[in-house]
């Protein structure tokens, strides 16, 4: 079976869009936010009233440019498949990627995945949309096995660090890709490719292209 190469993040800038898709890598991901009416591509958060955006080493000015979904998908010339990995607890980001979809007659695949598997769920109806539960801690991936069998989902994104061959294999009887992240290195694709993973999520272009490379 062929790999899947994903790159992580790359869809969060335009210039990471255009490198991955010169990588020829097959999905894009990109970090989808729902903030005051606008849905944002963004993995920097929010600080609620305070002026800035924030992660574990960085902060921006609230002010500076954010990249909108609708100007990802509308900047896009290469046919790409795009993972949008909806961000927040609730309903509201997952209603908002669906009206887009809708009002922009967005036709391709997209990939939709989330940790909060309700927002995924208000989208899963559309026709494009391949949906995607994602998982990080133990107690998300017990919960996968009640919700996998017969619920129609496409895949799922499991943390590298809750994997083994058994439990990959158990995943792959109710969806058609495994994917794990993070993969930053040809030792951990081989792992993960030795377990049976069919999904590898990457923010190194050297894993990508080693993953592009390997297929001739």
């Amino acid at each position: 079976m062929s790999i899947l190469a994903i790159a992580h993040r790359a869809g969060n800038s335009l210039a990471g869009l255009q490198e991955a898709n010169a990588l020829g890598v097959d999905v894009i991901e990109c970090d989808v936010h729902h903030h005051l009416g606008r849905l944002e591509v963004r993995h920097l958060k929010t600080a609620g009233p305070l002026p800035f955006l924030w992660d574990r080493w960085e902060l921006v000015p609230a002010s500076a440019p954010r990249l909108g979904l609708r100007e990802l998908l509308e900047a896009d010339r290469h046919g790409t498949t795009f993972m949008l990995d909806l961000k927040g607890r609730g309903t509201e980001v997952g209603l908002a990627v669906a009206r887009l979809l809708h009002d922009i007659g967005h036709h391709r695949p997209v990939v939709v995945c989330s940790r909060a598997w309700t927002a995924v769920d208000t989208v899963a109806a559309l026709d494009v949309v391949h949906p995607v539960l994602s998982a990080r801690k133990p107690g998300e991936l017990a919960a996968l096995w009640q919700r996998l069998p017969g619920g129609g989902f496409h895949g799922v994104s499991v943390h590298r660090s809750m994997l083994d061959t058994d439990v990959v294999a158990r995943l792959r009887r109710d969806v058609d890709v495994v994917m794990s992240w993070p993969i930053n290195d040809v030792s951990s694709l081989d792992r993960m490719i030795d377990i049976g993973v069919t999904g590898i999520i990457s923010d190194e272009s050297d894993v990508l292209s080693e993953i592009v490379r390997r297929r001739g």
